[in-house]
């Protein structure tokens, strides 16, 4: 639960420091893509853990023979 959560919480984050990034007057570059790597770390920590349809469908098949 802790793990889902931190995941959540990188995701919130990347995004405020990407839109606080791309806001400002001066737009930094730099703060831009570090909020975009944290955002994008999320979602990769989050898709990692569901499954593929491929497995799904081969788990289907399992049930049926």
């Amino acid at each position: 639960m802790l793990k889902k959560s931190i995941n959540y919480i990188l995701i919130a984050i990347g995004a405020i420091i990407a839109l606080y990034a791309k806001n400002t007057v001066n737009q930094n570059q730099y703060i831009l893509i570090g909020g975009i790597m944290i955002l994008m770390i999320g979602i990769y920590r989050i898709s990692k853990n569901i499954p593929s349809r491929h497995q799904e469908d081969e788990h289907i098949d399992d049930k049926k023979e």
